[in-house]
């Protein structure tokens, strides 16, 4: 009967059983997309990935994502995840493998760096695909009816609720408080009237909300909902908090240079996860996102087909 290899990840932390977990298929080659189609809804994490061969033999794989109900172009903790599993095996299809990645996505080509500790890998860096896209504006009435919270409790100033992408598209909003943020809970049918007021979103809508910290606004705690793809809510999500930085970077009209954040993940769910961000600016425009965190391996086995 055939077979593949599985390891399972925790992503954005350093303990086992916290962060978001990830499944990664090393070797996805005897595969068809249906085949991972069901074994992503099996094993129903945010996402799954699934390792081939790159079609240009100067990349390292090619790396499918897929969530419990679709394929999708790019996520941060799958990047992240997949490359700390094949950076611990030290070839791959027959290939040595370095410090630095590349793997060929949907959504293009994303560069990642292994982080070592005593020669270990211990986790990744990853660059966004993409440059920032800023999409239709969302009102504050209809993010407060997604999260199940009153409209007056979504701050429009400095940053007024957006669909923004690095590489995957979602809506972000900045709340007033933590303690409105605790508060929040997807609303489906919610979902389901902002999905089609914005159907030029790529997917099913989902939101990112946060707060910054009042002493330190680069200290960012955050949430994000995406029930139209049968994730309620997701403890780290790398692409959006990417496409946060990015914004706030880029409507931050006095600084150039190095922009570092640190967003907080996770919390209300019990699996606090902690994403790195470095956002490298010049002349007003962003040149470079790069999201960072470490992992813990947690299970592995065989999946039978």
């Amino acid at each position: 009967m055939p077979s593949a290899d599985y390891v399972t990840v925790d992503v954005f932390t350093e303990e086992r059983f916290t962060g978001n977990p990830l499944a990664v298929v090393v070797d996805a080659r005897d595969l068809t997309a249906r085949q991972m189609q069901q074994i992503a809804t099996e094993f129903n994490y945010s996402e799954s990935t699934f390792v081939l061969p790159p079609q240009d033999p100067a990349n390292t794989a090619r790396v499918r994502i897929f969530t419990p109900t679709a394929e999708i172009p790019f996520a941060g903790h799958p990047n992240v995840g997949t490359a700390f599993v094949i950076g611990q095996l030290g070839t791959l299809f027959g290939k040595p493998l370095g410090d630095r990645l590349r793997f060929e996505e949907i959504a293009g080509i994303v560069e990642v760096d292994l982080l070592r500790e005593n020669s270990a890998v211990v986790g990744a860096t990853i660059r966004a695909p993409k440059a920032l896209e800023i999409g239709d504006d969302v009102s504050p009435e209809l993010i407060g009816r997604c999260a199940s919270i009153d409209g007056s409790r979504v701050r429009t100033q400095p940053q007024k609720p957006v669909i923004a992408s690095v590489g995957l598209p979602f809506a972000i909003a900045e709340l007033q408080d933590l303690e409105t943020l605790a508060a929040t809970k997807p609303n489906l049918s919610a979902f389901h009237e902002a999905a089609a007021r914005h159907p030029r979103q790529a997917g099913d809508f989902s939101l990112f909300i946060y707060v910054r910290n009042a002493q330190d606004p680069s200290q960012i705690r955050a949430r994000m909902f995406a029930p139209l793809d049968n994730v309620q809510e997701d403890p780290a999500t790398g692409s959006a908090s990417a496409a946060l930085a990015a914004l706030l970077a880029t409507s931050d009209p006095l600084r150039d240079g190095e922009i570092k954040l640190t967003i907080e993940q996770g919390v209300e769910m019990g699996r606090r996860s902690v994403i790195e961000l470095a956002v490298a600016k010049s002349d007003g425009a962003v040149t470079d996102v790069r999201i960072s965190g470490r992992c813990v391996a947690a299970m592995r086995g065989t999946i039978t087909y």
